[in-house]
């Protein structure tokens, strides 16, 4: 409630300020200009919030659940977190359906190479597995990949609490979670998150 009051008032105070400063302005420019104040007030929000390690664990369900390995086996998302053990774990789930996710492989691509000792590992969503294989190959995604036969909105979503995708969790190198909901590779939290989890032992 604190939090909204405090966005509130900011945000007041730069319609304010701008209606001031933009009496000769375009309704346009004014409207472009509390916007941009907007993000830029979001994510100061957004940062303090959440820089914090979330020193939390997955749900049973989600450590129990079966994945598919690109050689036909299965894996339980718990000894997928345990193959990993002592890394800090770049999660990415996505499918090649998605269009965002897609937009995002750049990015995870640039981040993978700033942080080459962090594992990545793709949980993919796709219709089919041949779909999955493609896309795999197409996009040249490199990490450790497993497949999903189910919906967004299937067992592993709700445990997750997955409302979009790509959807991008990290975890510590305890295996705590350090930062359970991103949706973009370049946002300020995650790769602040990553920078502290790969800087140092946690």
């Amino acid at each position: 409630m604190k939090k909204n009051i405090t966005l509130a008032l900011l945000a007041s105070s730069l319609i304010l300020a701008s209606c001031k400063k933009n009496e000769g302005h375009t309704l346009e420019k004014l409207d472009n200009e509390i916007a941009t104040g907007f993000e830029n007030i979001k994510d100061s929000t957004k940062s303090h919030r959440d820089t914090i390690v979330v020193n939390d664990e997955f749900k049973k369900v989600t450590l129990n659940k079966e994945f598919t390995t690109l050689d036909g086996n299965k894996i339980s998302f718990k000894n997928i977190l345990n193959e990993n053990k002592g890394k800090t774990i770049v999660i990415d789930i996505w499918a090649s359906w998605c269009p965002d996710c897609i937009k995002g492989f750049p990015s995870l691509e640039e981040v993978q190479k700033k942080y080459p000792d962090a594992a990545y590992v793709f949980l993919s969503l796709d219709k089919t597995e041949e779909a999955w294989k493609q896309a795999i190959e197409k996009y040249n995604l490199k990490g450790s990949h497993y497949y999903l036969n189910e919906k967004m909105s299937g067992e592993f979503g709700k445990s997750i609490d997955l409302d979009w995708i790509p959807r991008y969790i990290i975890v510590n190198k305890q295996g705590k979670i350090a930062d359970y909901k991103s949706i973009v590779a370049d946002d300020k939290t995650f790769l602040f998150t990553l920078k502290n989890s790969e800087k140092k032992d946690q």
